[in-house]
């Protein structure tokens, strides 16, 4: 297995280095003590800035645990959570997720671990957590592709990620997926050489990429479009794999008669245009109350709306399931009085 890199390295106890489920499974499971999960990527220079952040947060605070995840080279963990970009810290206790904070400056990284730390019983510091120092044998690693086969009902095995291919054939791959709106989960083969070339052999398919609906091989690109070409690739997928993402979209801006999707809540906003957002709805005369979407908690959501819209940024406000526009828009509506007109 490849060393720690020294960017990553550390000598505090929790400020943990997570290459694998166990160390992650392990730390996760301490009743009442909160963990702060710090998902990053070796090639964005930013996360390695907040690494200085998180080892200082980890000396100040002994009984919470700081654990540094590659997000790419970690699927399986990642997956669980609503990581869109790195680097993204996620606090966890008892299994609940308690706050996301995407691309959060330093000051409000201090404030969240003050803020969820404060309830925490003392507990000793967790000990420093390693792996075996020995080569992954091919059982071992047959075990892992199984688990990555069956890590999501449709699951695509790719060169890079969804939002950022790293060949044509996945590139277009990924298209067909989305314009088929299903869900599924991925993950980066240039990440990891183990499964880049065993999943060669265990699937006896030796290019990329691959893609595998409940556990089983369907094929790469062409076959995907031959399927998708004789109507039968709908059928392939599990229910559970399927998006009904514009029914979704549909019932969401509908939920109530004001709807914002925006980046937190009213009450945390997570960026200062979604909280500029909620206090001009909240001085609205007109408007008793408004309904709201964290479109970081739902991936799907925050990516498919943005079609669904046909605008780009965040916050978004509909009214009566149209929308409105972002905050500049809305701004401009109260001023005119038109916002109250359309809410009326």
């Amino acid at each position: 297995k490849k060393e720690e890199p020294d960017s990553m390295a550390t000598s505090v106890a929790n400020s943990i280095v997570v290459s694998d489920t166990r160390i992650f499974d392990t730390a996760l499971n301490v009743e009442n003590h909160l963990c702060v999960l710090f998902f990053w990527a070796d090639w964005h220079e930013p996360c390695l800035l907040v690494v200085k952040i998180i080892d200082q947060l980890a000396k100040e605070n002994p009984n919470v645990s700081f654990l540094k995840i590659e997000a790419e080279k970690l699927p399986e963990i990642t997956g669980k959570y609503p990581i869109t970009s790195v680097p993204t810290l996620v606090f966890v206790k008892n299994g609940k997720t308690l706050q996301v904070l995407e691309n959060a400056p330093t000051h409000i990284l201090v404030a969240a671990v003050q803020q969820h730390s404060k309830s925490i019983v003392d507990l000793p510091p967790l000990k420093p957590l390693t792996n075996s120092s020995s080569e992954v044998s091919s059982e071992d690693l047959e075990k892992r592709l199984v688990k990555l086969i069956n890590a999501s009902p449709v699951m695509l095995f790719m060169k890079g990620t969804p939002n950022a291919p790293r060949c044509g054939f996945s590139k277009k791959t990924v298209a067909a997926l989305r314009d088929q709106a299903v869900v599924f989960g991925y993950f980066d083969i240039l990440t990891d050489n183990d499964v880049r070339q065993g999943l060669k052999t265990f699937s006896n398919w030796r290019t990329f990429p691959q893609l595998y609906i409940s556990g089983k091989l369907v094929g790469g690109l062409d076959i995907i479009n031959e399927l998708i070409e004789g109507d039968e690739f709908k059928e392939m997928i599990p229910e559970s794999g399927t998006s009904n993402l514009k029914e979704r979209l549909v019932e969401l801006t509908n939920q109530r008669k004001v709807m914002l999707f925006m980046k937190g809540t009213p009450d945390a906003p997570q960026c200062g245009f979604s909280r500029s957002m909620v206090e001009l709805l909240r001085s609205e005369e007109s408007l008793k109350d408004f309904g709201h979407f964290d479109i970081l908690t739902d991936s799907d959501v925050r990516q498919g709306l943005k079609d669904f819209s046909n605008w780009k940024t965040y916050p978004q406000l509909y009214v009566n399931g149209k929308l409105c526009g972002g905050l500049d828009v809305v701004r401009e509506l109260q001023e005119e009085g038109e916002l109250a007109d359309m809410i009326q």
